[in-house]
């Protein structure tokens, strides 16, 4: 699925999904229209009518009987045209919105993490709402402003040119002038507008990453420091919004100076022709109604017209984001992957950061079928990069990842992650009930089974002295329980997931040393038939391993079993030597 680069061929992607119902649209604006304009004709006629007649005529209201109807009459079918219109546009525009918000959503999802990692969650999630809301904004200025103002101007030209041809040239050049004010002004507020829709997306940026991270504000006092920090976004924002609004000013001030030469115009031609007898008090009528009408329609206009570029420069900032190509995309002919047994291979595998150093330079290694193997190494040496790229999270710089002798590249990404079950160091949950974070590692799965495989995990025991159980809300990112909580709740639901292979972060890193006993048991039946990768903090997590991996500096420098790496002194006898209180040491390096 592609989203549309352009701004044009963007908003025609999700119109023609409703096509026959905009057509109705156009068709009730035109119908609006052409009645809009000949209502003050026929206003015309009734008053040449009335000027005609005797004041103490008996029959006078029979006289007018034929001008009042189709007064009645144009006023009614405009009232039609206007509900109907209305009527249409409530009935498409929230589908044309859902359609947009859908297809925008399941494109940004499959952005690599290398696009979350460089923007704000903030920044992307306003980038979303915005296209909707400016893509409707657009379609209702050009139906409600452009068309209609556009066509009743047209309408109005030919039945002022009945009158007198000045009056049509009068109204023409001023339709022509403002309209050629506006557009020349466009760059301008296409530039600001853009230019402040930015600063909004900063700000808000901003403000998501504070109140995202309010505890560390509060743990080091620093609420004054975030403060002045967010002012200078701030101030960006306040500064752009009045170059936007000086250069918005200066247009109405233009537009108003044309306006009012515009009236001037009107009121001499109707003097002067009123004074020569080629206007009647029912032109008069019907030139000063239209005009005042059209006035109002043709400024409506131009100044929506304002937001209208200000719409436009929302939508190509947020495309400009949004629709990056996917660096990571499924190839055509992508299967599903298929585990039977579980074995991983690298097979000459090379890969770097943005062209970096090598991290890994053709690496080969095979992880059988149902081994357990534990990842150690310092800060940085390449162990969660390693489970990134099984889980392909980035594109490799050469070689292969096979799972059963599948290409990992060639399979969908779905079918891939859907194989694999990771607890990470600190889970991240959504701010839903506990019942749907656990049942998330399978979404058809019973309450019967969600409960099941809380108990194993251990954490039924603390929900269900929560007031509302099964049913609390987590709070966002699962800030309402407790880190130990988290873990359990993660591992719950990796249990529920019940995948061929089993990646974990140091998953009972988190607890308390009687809850980690436990669920070390439960943790040991669920990795039994499974492929098991553990990155460990710990030496102690890496007893019942089959193999041990040590990294340095992006390499696999030695392979076994605890024992046989602890004889042989090298890298892995250092780290025992090295541990503290159970745990590696973040910072040192092997020499």
């Amino acid at each position: 699925m592609l989203i549309p680069k352009t701004l044009c061929a963007f908003l025609w992607h999700f119109i023609q999904k409703e096509r026959i119902n905009f057509c109705l649209i156009l068709g009730c604006v035109i119908f609006w229209a052409i009645n809009e304009s000949f209502f003050p004709y026929f206003i015309k006629i009734l008053v040449n009518k009335v000027e005609t007649l005797d004041r103490f005529d008996p029959e006078i209201w029979l006289k007018l009987t034929g001008p009042i109807f189709f007064i009645a009459i144009s006023w009614i079918m405009m009232e039609v045209g206007m509900r109907l219109q209305g009527y249409m546009i409530y009935k498409v525009m929230p589908r044309f919105r859902a359609a947009i918000r859908d297809e925008v959503f399941e494109y940004t999802r499959q952005h690599d993490h290398t696009f979350f990692a460089n923007n704000f969650a903030g920044a992307i999630a306003n980038k979303i709402s915005d296209l909707p809301r400016a893509s409707e904004e657009i379609i209702l200025t050009f139906v409600y402003n452009l068309l209609s103002t556009t066509l009743a101007f047209l309408i109005s030209l030919l039945i002022l040119g009945q009158v007198n041809w000045f009056f049509s040239a009068l109204l023409a050049g001023y339709y022509f002038l403002i309209v050629s004010v506006t557009i020349l002004f466009q760059p301008l507020i296409d530039k600001t507008s853009q230019a402040h829709a930015e600063s909004i997306v900063r700000l808000n940026g901003q403000i998501v990453d504070i109140l995202s991270n309010i505890i560390s504000v509060r743990l080091f006092a620093r609420g004054t420091h975030e403060r002045k920090y967010l002012k200078k976004f701030q101030d960006e924002e306040i500064l752009k919004s009045e170059e936007a609004g000086f250069i918005n000013e200066l247009l109405n001030f233009f537009r108003g100076i044309l306006c009012l030469l515009f009236i001037l115009g009107m009121v001499w031609g109707l003097v002067h022709g009123w004074r020569k007898g080629w206007v009647t008090i029912g032109d008069f009528s019907l030139i000063t109604i239209t005009s005042f009408n059209l006035l109002g329609m043709i400024w409506h206009m131009t100044y929506n017209m304002n937001q209208l570029f200000k719409d436009i420069g929302t939508i190509r900032a947020a495309l400009s984001l949004i629709t990056q190509q996917h660096t990571i995309r499924d190839h055509i002919k992508a299967k599903s992957l298929e585990v039977f047994q579980g074995e991983i291979c690298f097979e000459n595998v090379t890969f770097n950061y943005l062209r970096n150093e090598n991290l890994f330079k053709n690496q080969n290694l095979v992880i059988k079928a149902g081994q357990k193997i534990g990842l150690v190494g310092f800060s940085g040496s390449g162990k969660t990069t390693f489970v990134n790229l099984i889980l392909r999270f980035f594109e490799l710089n050469g070689g292969r990842i096979s799972i059963d002798d599948q290409d990992i590249s060639k399979v969908t990404q779905e079918s891939l992650r859907a194989n694999i079950a990771m607890i990470p160091q600190e889970p991240a949950l959504f701010h839903r009930t506990l019942l749907e974070n656990i049942r998330y590692g399978h979404l058809r799965a019973s309450e019967e089974d969600v409960i099941k495989v809380a108990k194993r995990a251990h954490c039924h025991e603390f929900i269900i002295k929560l007031e509302q159980g099964y049913q609390t809300m987590v709070g966002e990112r699962g800030i309402n329980l407790s880190g130990g909580q988290r873990q359990r709740i993660a591992i719950a639901r990796a249990m529920l997931k019940n995948a061929p292979i089993l990646i974990l972060d140091e998953a009972t890193s988190a607890l308390d040393s009687n809850t980690e006993q436990h669920i070390q048991a439960s943790l040991k039946e669920l990795m039994e038939g499974r492929t098991t990768i553990i990155i460990a903090h710990r030496l102690s997590t890496l007893v019942d391993m089959d193999r041990i991996l040590v990294f340095n500096q992006g390499q696999i420098v030695e392979d076994g079993t605890q024992e046989e790496l602890l004889q042989r002194g090298g890298h892995f006898a250092k780290l025992y030597a090295l541990q503290r209180g159970g745990l590696l040491p973040e910072k040192a390096k092997f020499s």
